[in-house]
């Protein structure tokens, strides 16, 4: 009555198998830096056709950089988001972004 193939529970493996060890990840201690020790870069790439503007890498304390972040995005009226210590932009934003994080007391690779 069935059409196909019977199902076999015992397919690829065995019931004496124990649980597979799962390695976890290895956390890199973050050195946080104070703002005028930082030397930033600007990078662009392109995302679904749409252009965004990453600056990093930042050494800071998650909550800290969470706060430039959303001062950031008020002052230059855009998304963005923190991630593995980049800052990104929507939009083509590098020339409006320098001059506000240089006012934090940022510097920035020649």
């Amino acid at each position: 009555m069935s059409r196909g193939k019977k199902l076999d529970l015992a397919i690829g493996a065995s019931f004496d198998d124990d649980w597979a060890v799962v390695e976890e990840k290895k956390t890199t201690a973050v050195t946080i830096k104070q703002p005028k020790e930082h030397t930033l870069v600007f990078k662009r790439e392109k995302r679904r056709g749409k252009v965004v503007t990453l600056v990093g890498e930042f050494f800071l304390e998650k909550k800290e950089a969470q706060n430039v972040l959303k001062k950031l995005k008020a002052s230059l009226a855009c998304g963005g988001s923190f991630k593995d210590g980049w800052m990104e932009f929507q939009g083509e934003v590098q020339e409006r972004l320098k001059p506000l994080l240089e006012k934090e007391g940022f510097r920035f690779k020649r």
